[in-house]
């Protein structure tokens, strides 16, 4: 395949953290090294500095409802470099731009659909009853989903959730994280106090995400401290939730952390909880378990696929805090058992490296252009199909 021009469009990047970006990044990288140019699209943070050779930002306005959040507002000005192929990871402003422009440059458009936007409503007033009512969010996600020439979908449980939006023949393909980035991880001064039991989560602080069960999970665990990394509106809630729980003094709120820093808070700790319902993978799972951390997640849509059950941690049934608390203390009270899972975790984590995933991306590119691949699929990029039912 000769070099190509590749767009890659993005309603979230650096400065925020989170899968998506850790995809976007990765998937840039990747490319790049095989000798494509690539241009990450994303909105324009005006506290950003850019490091990064391959991000163009686009016209943005803070977005009223979710102050963090950047909305990008794009102007066809801003797309005078024509790309051979575009690659949208979100479908909001960005994403219907670089829609727009394969239409507009007869190009091929590929979409990831990274994020099961209905779980996201709430972010909108009102959009949850007309979703409920109209299925409106749904409908919408379908047409633009099923416009582009291939979707991307990062684990096969979200499989349905496409073919409900009438999706015909999405292509699986894990999302990967980068194990040299945490390993290497510069050691940190330990944010748990001396003597407790060190237990992390990770991720934006939002409703979806479900941290309260965690934080419901830690207060029957008396001898635990939660260490929580991550940023976002419900900061306060869940500050406020641990004062009614009576917990306050065994969480910590450490915020956003660099990238290359997050790998330091992972080594030190001993289980990684995870409570979100709504994953298309959870790719914090796989973070945790690369650093040989047991995990105890809810088992939903995406996380289906991202814990070995049994073997690197245990997935339970949505909401279940009983079945949360029960195996985080089977976990931390015996030690043969956490190191099995520990060694497992390391073992399943490493099941996707990047350069596997961009190999398999530049295959569905390749479809798409109607060009041949010299480079086939690598067997370690095969995605498995977690059928084990919840741990209770």
């Amino acid at each position: 395949m000769k070099p190509l021009r590749i767009g890659l469009f993005t309603d979230t990047f650096l400065p925020d953290q989170n899968g998506i970006v850790t995809s976007v990044g990765l998937l840039s990288d990747e490319l790049r090294a095989r000798g494509h140019h690539v241009d990450v699209v994303a909105p324009f943070f005006p506290e950003q500095q850019d490091t990064r050779p391959d991000v163009r930002r686009a016209p943005s306005v803070r977005y009223v409802f979710l102050p963090t959040y950047r909305l990008a507002w794009p102007t066809r000005k801003d797309f005078e470099q024509k790309y051979d192929l575009i690659h949208t990871h979100t479908p909001l402003t960005l994403g219907l731009a670089g829609a727009r422009l394969a239409r507009k440059w007869d190009v091929p458009h590929v979409a990831t659909y990274h994020t099961h936007i209905e779980a996201y409503t709430h972010y909108v007033p009102g959009l949850t009853l007309l979703q409920k009512q109209t299925r409106v969010v749904t409908r919408l996600m379908g047409l633009y989903y099923r416009r582009a020439d291939a979707v991307i979908t990062p684990t096969a449980a979200m499989l349905d959730v496409t073919h409900e939006m009438g999706v015909r023949n999405p292509v699986v393909i894990p999302t990967s994280v980068e194990p040299e980035v945490l390993r290497s991880a510069p050691p940190v001064d330990t944010p748990w106090p001396a003597g407790t039991r060190r237990l992390l989560t990770v991720g934006r602080l939002a409703r979806e995400k479900r941290f309260d069960l965690v934080l419901d999970t830690l207060a029957q665990l008396p001898d635990a401290h939660l260490v929580i990394l991550g940023e976002g509106p419900e900061r306060e809630h869940l500050v406020q939730h641990t004062e009614r729980l009576g917990i306050a003094d065994r969480v910590t709120f450490l915020g956003v952390k660099p990238w290359t820093e997050i790998g330091a808070y992972y080594r030190l700790a001993e289980l990684f909880l995870f409570a979100s319902d709504t994953e298309t993978q959870g790719l914090v799972l796989q973070e945790a378990q690369l650093m040989g951390v047991p995990v105890v997640a809810v088992g939903a849509r995406g996380t289906l696929s991202g814990v070995a059950q049994g073997k690197s941690g245990y997935l339970v049934a949505p909401g279940d805090v009983a079945a949360l608390t029960r195996h985080a203390r089977a976990i931390l009270g015996d030690g043969k058992l956490w190191r099995r899972l520990s060694e497992g975790a390391r073992s399943f984590g490493t099941a996707w490296t990047p350069g596997g995933v961009a190999e398999r991306v530049l295959d569905v590119y390749a479809g798409v252009l109607g060009v041949p691949r010299e480079v086939p699929f690598p067997a370690e990029a095969a995605s498995p199909r977690n059928t084990l039912a919840y741990d209770r």
